[in-house]
């Protein structure tokens, strides 16, 4: 009898050949099946009543294991995804999903990302000048403490990503949406910013010197300790941005005057901040 339920289970399992989990959930079937049929024999049924008895009692349990085979199949898909220490100069990673995938300690010079969903992932101590991250998903990446002069950040999801204390001399971010993004202590003088908005972005100690963000929208932005010497705002729109009002020292209050609001839109309190510091503000809009 024990052969006939070894039959009966492999019709039910036969689908879901190759999965190990499958595989394990029939052997604990079988096992609970044939103490299932022991005991009803004890019972004093016979063997047709008692197999009948044994199989009925696991119910409708081809739901259950299509399932399983199938939370089962998703995770034997999800690689993981490990290139640490790896020589991949002009590699293509477009289009690619690389949940944590982990980058780090890297050769990327001039690679692709572009179209690829990196959630999560590192790039800690890589090179990855002039590398492609256009269209990219880099929500919660570890960019920071990079070499990434020249890259590119066209319509880059960014959110949450760290680029804190990175070269990004000559990179590029165009039409893209910041949003709490870690841009601390970072030079910043030859980044190019077009089009972007920033969304409670962090600059704080960051080199901003001659910095155009002409046109730009600016929402929950801290500026604490950012050089901001000659620095653009030209029509640009600003709203509860934060510039340094207290404990300024003589060469911060001057380089502050510096920077150029002509066209800009601001709200209130943003305004006043401005307004205390003696910053020309003549042609500035208040929303």
């Amino acid at each position: 009898m024990n052969d006939k339920l070894n039959q009966y289970l492999n019709g039910i399992f036969a689908p879901y050949d190759g999965l190990k989990s499958v595989a394990e959930l029939r052997d604990d079937l079988l096992s609970d099946l044939q103490e299932r049929f022991r005991e009803l024999k004890a019972e004093g049924k016979d063997d047709e009543i008692a197999f009948q008895m044994t199989v009925d009692s696991i119910g409708d349990i081809e739901q259950t294991i299509q399932e399983i085979a199938n939370l089962s199949r998703s995770l034997e898909r999800q690689v993981v995804i490990n290139f640490s220490a790896s020589n991949l100069p002009n590699s293509d990673f477009g289009g690619v999903t690389a949940h944590k995938g982990k980058f780090e300690s890297s050769a990327l010079l001039g690679s692709d990302f572009s179209g690829a969903d990196l959630t999560g992932s590192s790039f800690k101590a890589s090179d990855v000048r002039e590398a492609n991250f256009d269209g990219a998903n880099l929500t919660d990446c570890n960019l920071s403490v990079l070499d990434l002069s020249g890259a590119s950040f066209h319509q880059t999801i960014l959110v949450r990503t760290n680029f804190s204390k990175s070269g990004l001399g000559g990179a590029k971010f165009i039409a893209a949406k910041l949003t709490d993004v870690n841009l601390t202590m970072t030079d910043l003088k030859e980044t190019i910013f077009e089009d972007c908005i920033f969304d409670g972005v962090d600059f704080k100690s960051s080199d901003l010197t001659g910095q155009c963000f002409d046109g730009q929208t600016f929402i929950g932005v801290k500026f604490d300790k950012a050089a901001l010497n000659e620095a653009s705002f030209k029509g640009a729109t600003l709203k509860n941005v934060a510039f340094p009002t207290s404990a300024l020292t003589k060469k911060y209050y001057r380089a502050v005057k510096t920077i150029c609001f002509d066209g800009a839109m601001m709200d209130k309190l943003t305004y006043a901040a401005l307004k205390g510091m003696e910053v020309d503000l003549s042609k500035v809009t208040v929303i």
